[in-house]
């Protein structure tokens, strides 16, 4: 699939290949690598199934690895929006964008509409979607939904968070994430993945090559494989990335 999607691309088609998340990832990923990414070819991955979006089928359904691995690969573009308005911008984006990009979906989804009207999505440029000055939670993907109502949970108890999409992963919005270290006392990543190589380890990074120093909470997947099977919001609860955690830990993190 990748191999014939690539075959046409480098014949000037913009092309995109859709599956399960891990199927249109891992399974291939050496055709990503050395045949579309190398050969900077418009091949546009999708996946549907990001996290724990199939959670209910097992550890060969779930999708917890596939931004810190697609985000490693050079010349690839890595975008998980947070819901339907994002989705539908990013799609043409990338379809637009010369070369290779991963637009990584699930079956979730948060509040992302229009800030203003006749707002332009841009790849690379967060969206702020909530102001606040106490902490700033940032997020990709569905799990947006989740983000929301622990932000209105820590509202009512005072702490005004702010909350940001990075739809981008890759490449990420550096001056939003200086500006939220500079203007609030804690930044939160919330991502459905591992902890290692994914959103949080991208905002660290700018962090330290702009010697930005902050406190840094990163909420995901810990430990070892995801070896519980349920739904995704059963999944999510099992492993503490619900939206009543996400207050909690983000309060103790406070303190």
């Amino acid at each position: 699939m990748t191999g014939l999607a690539t075959g046409l691309a480098l014949e000037g088609k913009t092309t995109f290949t859709y599956s399960i998340a891990n199927f249109s990832t891992l399974r291939c990923l050496e055709q990503i690598r050395n045949d579309a990414a190398y050969h900077g070819a418009n091949v546009n991955v999708v996946c549907i199934g990001g996290g724990f979006s199939y959670g209910a089928l097992g550890i060969s359904h779930h999708a917890p690895e596939d931004l810190a691995i697609l985000r490693s690969i050079p010349d690839i573009t890595v975008v998980a929006p947070c819901g339907y308005w994002e989705t539908m911008a990013a799609t043409a984006a990338i379809a637009q964008e010369p070369g290779t990009a991963y637009l990584r979906l699930d079956k979730s989804a948060g509040d992302d509409s229009a800030i203003t009207a006749g707002e332009t999505f841009r790849l690379g440029c967060a969206r702020t979607l909530q102001p606040g000055t106490d902490c700033t939670i940032i997020t990709a993907g569905g799990i947006l939904e989740e983000v929301q109502k622990a932000a209105a949970e820590l509202s009512s108890k005072n702490i005004a968070a702010r909350v940001i999409s990075m739809h981008t992963i890759k490449p990420i919005d550096v001056e939003t994430v200086l500006t939220a270290a500079t203007e609030t006392n804690a930044l939160i990543t919330v991502e459905e993945h591992t902890v290692n190589g994914g959103l949080g380890s991208a905002v660290l990074e700018v962090l330290a090559d702009h010697e930005q120093f902050t406190r840094v909470l990163r909420i995901g997947l810990e430990g070892g494989f995801s070896s519980i099977v349920g739904s995704q919001q059963y999944l999510r609860q099992q492993y503490k990335l619900d939206a009543a955690s996400i207050a909690q830990r983000t309060i103790e993190f406070l303190e």
